[in-house]
């Protein structure tokens, strides 16, 4: 059975740090691009970094020179570091890996169950 499973969520004041950590696990055959959303409440979740499978990055404006995704391929992980964190950063972020698995073809997106990330004012 392929996860995705995080961790390093918690409650942070602002202006602090905080680094989740993603995991997959499974029979996985190779994995492309991952990455890490996040949902505040009331909102869509949307996009907050990814990166590819050749290191490149990508970053939702609103936390450009705040965080900074990194993956470890050896290890299937994803990380983000997240610093000069803000309120508005409070929100569950899902990690996302897009993945070929068991004996299938084509790779397939699948989801982490989220960790919290709450930052205080």
């Amino acid at each position: 059975q392929v996860q995705l499973v995080e961790s390093g969520g918690g409650l942070v004041q602002a202006g602090g740090s905080l680094r989740l950590s993603c995991a997959a696990s499974g029979s996985i055959r190779s994995i492309n691009t991952m990455g890490w959303y996040r949902q505040a409440p009331g909102k869509q979740r949307e996009l907050v970094a990814r990166i590819t499978s050749g290191g490149s990055t990508n970053y939702a404006d609103s936390i450009k020179g705040r965080f900074t995704i990194s993956r470890d391929s050896a290890k299937n992980t994803v990380f983000l570091q997240m610093s000069s964190l803000k309120p508005e950063d409070t929100a569950v972020y899902y990690c996302n890996a897009d993945m070929r698995v068991g004996l299938n073809l084509y790779a397939t997106d699948y989801w982490g169950k989220g960790t919290l990330v709450t930052v205080s004012s």
